[in-house]
């Protein structure tokens, strides 16, 4: 097969159609960038997309906190961390250093009178829309795209994503068990948001060539809820929004960090077209993915991080050739590490990963 461009070779991947070679994306961490422009292999400002040659580039995040005006509210601050208040009235501790994500410390919502009175009628509000994306970002970057013939991803976080950093996964999964009514309607009331949203920008600057959603629904070894639990409450939003995408002639790629298997049935039948991430320290497996669900959706991910963290090209060659050989059976792979690349990675270690991940890809 000749070589295809980024934008036909990851089109014809999510829809598990002969290609090439298999697609390249990844994620990196902030602070890998930062380290990487330190060593002089990056240049500031430059883009990993164009840098690595990767096959998607992905625009559009929508801010989701319910009180578009509130100010970041510094409560306590040292040179390491800070101590903030959102505008969801969530109290979260982030670092100030280093990437990763916050420590939940107190919510203003933890039950379904703080959303009543909260959050759910700033959501609701339709004369606040525009005002949760950046239109001309979306714009550059999708006319980038055309350019370079790169396939192009709205990508934003789904619902369950969207509530838990407003009320708390704790405060949420209780609900789910004690009052799922509550839970459902922030689903709804989110998913309608979002495709609200969409609607606007895409009728405006134009549609993507797909959709990239973030939704971390498992930890180590289980999901956060039960398949029953996850088709009675998160399902019917997720079928809606993968429905509206597919209305436009998009594929849906879902990010799940953490174990999320008994799930997967569940999200195939919303809609899914391509699991990413696949996180192999919470138990998931590329190879068995792909032996069991193969024939109905496409994968993104599954090569163990901490493979390439080691700095050891032997072992990042030993996990490329445990996977890879089966992931790319039938088409349907899209080479990326099973998490992000973090800053313990070193710049010709990736390197090496995407060159030996292409050798051994190329069909």
């Amino acid at each position: 097969m000749p070589e295809l461009t980024s934008r036909e070779r990851i089109g014809r991947i999510l829809k598990r159609q002969p290609v090439d070679r298999v697609g390249l994306f990844e994620s990196f961490w902030s602070d890998t960038k930062a380290h990487w422009i330190e060593q002089g292999h990056l240049k500031e400002g430059e883009d990993f997309v164009e840098h690595f040659g990767l096959d998607i580039f992905s625009a559009g995040w929508l801010n989701s906190e319910a009180d578009l005006d509130h100010r970041e509210e510094i409560v306590e601050e040292t040179d390491e961390w800070k101590l903030a208040r959102n505008g969801n009235g969530a109290l979260l501790k982030w670092w100030k250093n280093k990437s990763g994500t916050p420590e939940h410390v107190d919510f203003l919502v933890k039950d379904r009178a703080g959303w009543e009175e909260h959050i759910r009628p700033r959501l609701r509000d339709e004369s606040r829309l525009r005002d949760r994306v950046d239109f001309e970002n979306y714009r550059t970057v999708r006319e980038k795209a055309a350019r370079q013939q790169t396939f192009f991803c709205w990508s934003g976080i789904s619902v369950f994503e969207q509530m838990h950093p407003m009320c708390g996964h704790e405060y949420m999964l209780m609900g789910m068990a004690l009052d799922p009514e509550w839970v459902r309607d922030m689903c709804e009331v989110y998913a309608e948001m979002n495709i609200k949203i969409q609607q606007m920008l895409f009728a405006e600057v134009g549609p993507p060539d797909g959709f990239y959603y973030f939704e971390d629904m498992g930890f180590k070894q289980k999901p956060f809820m039960s398949p029953a639990m996850y088709k009675d409450i998160v399902w019917p939003s997720h079928k809606k929004e993968f429905e509206y995408a597919h209305s436009l002639g998009c594929p849906v790629m879902v990010h799940s960090c953490g174990f999320v298997e008994p799930l997967v049935p569940g999200l195939i039948e919303a809609g899914m077209d391509a699991l990413q991430a696949m996180e192999v320290k919470a138990g998931m497996d590329l190879v068995e993915l792909k032996k069991k669900y193969g024939d109905r959706i496409a994968f993104c991910g599954g090569m163990d991080i901490r493979a390439l963290e080691s700095n050891d090209v032997k072992q990042v060659e030993a996990e490329l050739l445990k996977k890879l050989p089966t992931a790319m059976e039938g088409g349907g792979y899209i080479l990326h590490t099973d998490h992000s690349v973090s800053s313990r990675v070193e710049y010709e270690t990736y390197r090496y990963f995407i060159r030996r991940g292409l050798e051994i890809g190329t069909y």
